[in-house]
């Protein structure tokens, strides 16, 4: 039976709140009544709450003792495809769907009536007596050919006070009312030139114009070197996508990242697209969401949560770096957006284009099976170069104690300063020391509530604890042996890096590139800008420099430990290595001037240290593939982690072993049950925490073998239960 699309006042309503309640609520249609999709306030026990209209009723209960929705909210109605896509995600991942509507309404005041402001237009009556000053505003009026001005924008324009303009309206000379606050954002012109292609670019941007003109889904793998012009590839597909009047999203794997790319953007089209993502603010937030739901934004550039923001009629789905694993959210709903933007461009029949350089293992083998199509650009624009890479073995350097950059390495450093050139020192570990030691009893200094070591940020003078953010001061004196003046850091983070380079290089301006050492995105950006700019010398950074930002004068690239990747037991340790070692080399020589990375190690023959050097990408792809297919691992197979955590560290052991053994949904599907074990890091924030890992076969229904299998028990009160679907990381 197809649902009807609208309700007439009193018939029975399913609406879904974000409330953690777990199902969809009966109520009848408001006076007026109400369509599908419609946002609504409802009562729920002595509150008011908001909630989307999903369907009719369920019919259970008697219509007299349903309440009434309260009223229906000033916003577009949810689409048909955006409940869909909820649905499904909630599905996928085994969260409940008011969890996930939480997810889409993330904006501040969506049940508030709209705000407006006062603004001024231009009237045909002047005024009675003419002054210069009243003069220039009904110039400035003039100009602006009849569009609304706000008080201090017209002020500002005319010169005057703001009396001026108060007296004008006050005699009719120009009108004085109440407008929208929240107003459409600046079109974006998509027949703006572009920047000169060069025949591959072109090859690759007429490809995807062409589906993008089908209007139908289809996801493409647009791998490219580092520095081959991806940017400009897609922000043609992205023109198509605005001529054909539909709306386009790119998302983008870190914050600061988006300057650099909205300067593009609004070079290529004329206006800046809109953002979405933690450093903007809460009326912004407000704004874009009610406006995608109109239509009256076509450009979105956001992080993986605006894959939720309520689009009209989305077109093109854009997902660059998509290897990155910023793109898994790790807390609160557990999703890949970079899997998600695949499922919402099926439903929407939108175009999805992953972008890489070293695509992750799953696009790589989908795009080879022909499930995704591929363009590949293999060269740099213009006259860059590919950096060489070569490996220093450290097993042959002479190191002194406490110092990690090799003789060969600062050679290579002495020999770009005096060329005028940048260096990049690469080391992806915060802080000053990942542990602090007393060297009389060996004593760690470990957080009070995590299973972890705490590491040392000198800048800040404390520790600090990387799981749970609790920090204390550098202790002079020994927690466990009493004794002062022996405790020691271990270990090299970027700010110990930074002292021994400033150390070994006094004269040259050393910057240190760590998400932990700015307080605001704003902050980053500008620090990202000025080495950009040339006010560096020598660049100290963690993963946060490998991620597509392009600094002209870099040549030289240094990686002091390439092995610490390649650490532990995870299956995607030599995937993530060659990515990120292949990634971060890629910042040199993306000008004229040739690059070259230089990769610190003990271990040059390992395989993975032998594929970055060598450049066989595809090679590496294809062993790497084989070994998951040998093991059943993902993409070949299916993997689920179940983390449990309690205060008490025997009850959430009986728990999971009681788990454990009643696996008979799970071995009625094929799959197997690995633990209980204690995870990783067995306590954060005072909770112990217990890892189980169900492994399947891609066919297996593992959802719903999951979700018989958790509910077999109700765990205690204070014990909790997650399921993670694809885990990308087993902490």
């Amino acid at each position: 039976m197809t649902e009807p699309a609208f309700f007439e006042q009193g018939t029975p309503v399913g609406v879904l709140t974000a409330e953690p309640i777990g199902r969809v609520l009966d109520y009848t249609a408001p006076e007026g009544g109400c369509v599908i999709g419609a946002f609504v306030e409802v009562p729920l026990g002595p509150r008011r709450v908001m909630g989307v209209v999903w369907g009719p009723g369920s019919g259970g209960f008697d219509r007299a003792r349903l309440r009434a929705v309260g009223q229906v909210l000033d916003a577009a109605p949810m689409r048909d495809q955006m409940r869909m896509f909820l649905t499904r995600t909630a599905d996928y991942t085994l969260t409940p769907l008011p969890a996930m509507l939480r997810l889409a309404t993330r904006a501040p005041g969506l049940g508030a009536p709209a705000a407006t402001r006062r603004v001024y237009r231009a009237a045909s009556q002047p005024p009675s007596r003419m002054t210069p000053a009243r003069a220039r505003v009904l110039a400035v009026m003039e100009s602006f050919g009849g569009l609304a001005l706000t008080l201090s924008e017209l002020a500002q324009a005319a010169g005057v006070s703001a009396q001026v303009i108060k007296g004008l309206a006050a005699k009719g000379a120009i009108l004085e009312e109440d407008a929208p606050r929240d107003l459409p954002y600046p079109m974006l012109d998509p027949k703006r030139p572009s920047l000169p292609l060069t025949a591959e670019q072109t090859a690759a941007a007429d490809a995807l114009r062409q589906k993008i003109s089908d209007g139908t889904y289809g996801t493409t793998l647009l791998k490219g070197v580092t520095g081959s012009g991806k940017t400009e590839v897609y922000l043609e597909a992205v023109a198509e996508c605005l001529r054909k009047g539909r709306q386009a999203l790119v998302l983008l794997p870190e914050i600061a990242l988006t300057a650099e790319f909205l300067t593009r953007v609004q070079a290529r089209f004329g206006a800046a697209p809109a953002e979405w993502h933690s450093g903007v603010t809460q009326t912004e937030r407000r704004r874009l969401w009610r406006m995608a739901g109109t239509g009256d934004v076509s450009l979105v550039v956001g992080a993986r949560s605006a894959l939720f923001l309520p689009f009209r009629d989305l077109g093109l789905i854009i997902v660059d770096e998509e290897h990155d694993s910023s793109y898994k959210q790790e807390d609160g709903v557990l999703y890949n957006a970079r899997d998600m933007a695949v499922l919402r461009a099926a439903l929407e029949g939108a175009a999805v284009v992953l972008a890489s350089a070293t695509p992750s293992l799953e696009t790589w083998v989908n795009a080879d099976a022909g499930k995704y199509a591929r363009l590949d650009l293999p060269g740099r624009v213009g006259a860059a170069e590919l950096p060489t890479m070569t490996a220093i073995d450290l097993r042959a350097e002479s190191l002194s104690p406490n110092c990690w950059i090799s003789p060969s390495l600062a050679q290579a450093v002495t020999q770009s300063l005096a060329q005028g050139e940048q260096a990049l020192l690469f080391l992806n570990r915060r802080g000053y020391a990942p542990t602090t030691i007393c060297r009389g009893c060996g004593h760690q200094i470990a957080c009070d509530d995590c299973d972890a070591r705490m590491v040392e940020h000198r800048f800040q003078k404390r520790l600090v604890c990387h799981q749970c953010g609790a920090t204390k001061p550098v202790p002079q004196t020994c927690p466990a042996c009493g004794v002062t003046g022996r405790m020691a850091p271990v270990g090299p983070g970027v700010e110990r890096l930074a002292e021994e380079t400033i150390a070994r290089f006094p004269d040259a301006r050393v910057a240190v590139l760590s998400s932990d050492l700015f307080g605001s995105a704003r902050a980053l950006k500008a620090q990202i800008l000025a080495i950009a700019e040339g006010q560096a010398d020598i660049i100290i950074g963690t993963q946060l420099v490998a991620k597509g930002h392009n600094f002209p004068l870099l040549t030289l690239v240094g990686v002091i430990d390439a092995d610490l990747g390649l650490q532990g037991s995870d299956m995607r340790a030599a995937e993530r290595t060659f990515q990120l070692m292949r990634q971060v080399a890629g910042r040199a020589g993306r000008a004229a001037r040739k690059g070259r990375a230089l990769l610190q190690t003990h271990q040059p023959d390992h395989p993975v240290i032998r594929a970055i050097l060598g450049g066989d990408e595809e090679t590496f792809w294809r062993a790497e593939a084989e070994a998951r297919r040998s093991a059943g691992m993902p993409p070949f197979g299916r993997m689920a982690g179940i983390i449990l955590s309690s205060t008490d560290m025997a009850q959430v052991f009986d728990f999971a072993s009681e788990l454990a053994r009643r696996d008979g949904p799970l071995r009625a599907v094929g799959a197997q049950v690995f633990g209980p074990a204690p995870a990783p890091i067995a306590r954060i924030r005072g909770r112990h925490r217990v890892r189980l890992l169900v492994r399947a076969d891609k066919a297996a229904p593992l959802q719903t073998a999951l979700a018989q299998w958790v509910a077999q028990l109700k765990p205690p009160g204070n014990l909790r239960v997650v399921i993670d679907i694809d885990p990308q990381s087993f902490f």
